[in-house]
C-alpha cells in the first residue's frame, strides 16, 4: 500500500520503521520540515515530506500527533488522498500531561469521534494503547500463544477491515473494538490501555471498560 504518515514521534516513527520493512511505500511528515526526517528516511527508505505531500494518493493516512494539534493540520490536506483513502487515528487525549482542555471530549465525545470531525473524514481508532517499542519487539506470528491483540474501533466495516489486516500483518492480533462511538473502552485510564493482553484478554478488557474518566484523564 501506499501509505502517509502525519507524525513521526515514537508511534509514527516505529510505525515508519515496521510498515516499510513490510514492503509498503511510506511517506512521513512531521511538524516541522522534511529535513529534520532525513535521519528517519536513511534508516527506513521512507520519503520525507510535508503532511500535504505524504497523503498525496495515499491509500492509508496514519494521523499520529498530539490531540491539540489535530486542528491545526491543513484545511483539506486529505483532499489528495486516493478516494477510498482508510484513516487511522492513534490520537490520545492527555488534558493535564499535554493537551490542555479540549470541552467536547471532557463533554462525553469519544477522542477519535472529535479527531474525526476535525479532519472532516471517516476514522478507524488503533494502535493508541500499545507502547512504541513494543511495535518493535513484540510483533510474533499469528497463532502464538500470548500474542498480542490490539483493538480496533471504526463505522466503516471495510476500512476497520484493512487496519484489522495490517494490524496481523505487524505481529498482533486484531480485536474488533465496535463502532467510534465505542473506542472509548480503548481510551487512556481503561483496562486495556498499554496493557499487552491476548485476544481473550482484550475482549474482557473492553468489557470491562467504564465510561467515566478518571480524575488523571480529566482537564
Amino acid at each position: 500500500m501506499k501509505i502517509g504518515i502525519i507524525g513521526a514521534g515514537n508511534i509514527g516513527g516505529n510505525l515508519t520503521r515496521r510498515l516499510t520493512a513490510l514492503g509498503h511505500e511510506v511517506s512521513v511528515a512531521n511538524s516541522r520540515n522534511p529535513d529534520t526526517l532525513a535521519d528517519l528516511a536513511t534508516e527506513t527508505g521512507a520519503t520525507a515530506v510535508t503532511a500535504g505531500e505524504a497523503v498525496d494518493g495515499a491509500d492509508l493516512v496514519v494521523v499520529t500527533i498530539p490531540m491539540k494539534a489535530v486542528p491545526d493540520l491543513p484545511d483539506g490536506f486529505l483532499a489528495g488522498a486516493a478516494p477510498d483513502v482508510v484513516v487511522i487515528d492513534t490520537c490520545n487525549y492527555y488534558p493535564q500531561q499535554r493537551d490542555g482542555r479540549i470541552g467536547a471530549i471532557e463533554d462525553g465525545m469519544t477522542e477519535s469521534r472529535w479527531v474525526e470531525q476535525q479532519l472532516g473524514v471517516s476514522v478507524v481508532k488503533a494502535f493508541n494503547g500499545i507502547y512504541a517499542e513494543h511495535l518493535l519487539t513484540r510483533g510474533v506470528p499469528a497463532g502464538t500463544t500470548g500474542r498480542i491483540a490490539l483493538p480496533v474501533a471504526g463505522d466503516d466495516a471495510d476500512a476497520k477491515s484493512v487496519v484489522m489486516d495490517l494490524v496481523d500483518s505487524l505481529g498482533f492480533d486484531a480485536v474488533d473494538g465496535g463502532g467510534l462511538d465505542d473506542s472509548w473502552r480503548q481510551q487512556p485510564g481503561t483496562p486495556v490501555y498499554g496493557a499487552d493482553l491476548d485476544a481473550d484478554g482484550v475482549r474482557r478488557a473492553l468489557a470491562e471498560a467504564s465510561p467515566e474518566r478518571g480524575p488523571d484523564w480529566r482537564a
